[in-house]
């Protein structure tokens, strides 16, 4: 649904398949993804990073350690999967980390520093991988076996998802 705050660019649709150029792409949107997260903070007060992006969701502060947060762990799990054979990874209550103290009391220069590091290597990665090597896959112990060609495709959305609710808001209250 277009107007649904929670998912402002729709929700996540995994592709049927990826072709190299589809796979290309996606590296580059998750390449972008720290620029794009740094761009829709930028000038930013502390009230306005307290604000939450739609009613009863996440603050923008929130969001901006969140991606990074999550970001590490899909960065992880494309490691286990090129290493391991099929690893059942460890899923982690995100709600849950976004209530931590270092959520509230870490600047958001911080973690968007720890973003631009991480996808560095992440591209790195990516980067790097065989054709063959997309096919690799772990255990999501509730979403069940997710390939690498998925699992890219997921965390190309989820850095635009994030931004779209930053943006959004910036619009919506014109900031």
């Amino acid at each position: 649904m277009e107007n649904d705050p929670r998912y402002p660019i729709g929700k996540f649709t995994p592709p049927a398949s990826l072709t190299q150029s589809d796979r290309a792409t996606l590296v580059e949107e998750i390449a972008a993804t720290p620029a794009n997260l740094r761009a829709a903070v930028a000038g930013l007060s502390e009230d306005q990073l307290e604000t939450p992006y739609r009613e009863g969701g996440w603050t923008i502060r929130q969001l901006a350690h969140h991606v990074p947060d999550s970001h590490m762990n899909a960065y992880i799990r494309f490691k286990l999967a090129l290493t391991e054979e099929e690893p059942t990874i460890k899923p982690y209550e995100e709600a849950r980390w976004a209530e931590l103290a270092d959520t509230a009391e870490t600047p958001v220069e911080t973690s968007l520093t720890l973003l631009d590091a991480l996808h560095t290597r992440w591209v790195t990665l990516l980067n790097s991988l065989k054709p063959s090597d997309w096919s690799r896959k772990f255990r999501h112990p509730e979403m069940g076996p997710m390939t690498l060609d998925r699992t890219l495709a997921l965390y190309a959305w989820h850095g635009k998802h994030h931004v779209a609710h930053i943006t959004s808001l910036r619009k919506n209250k014109s900031w």
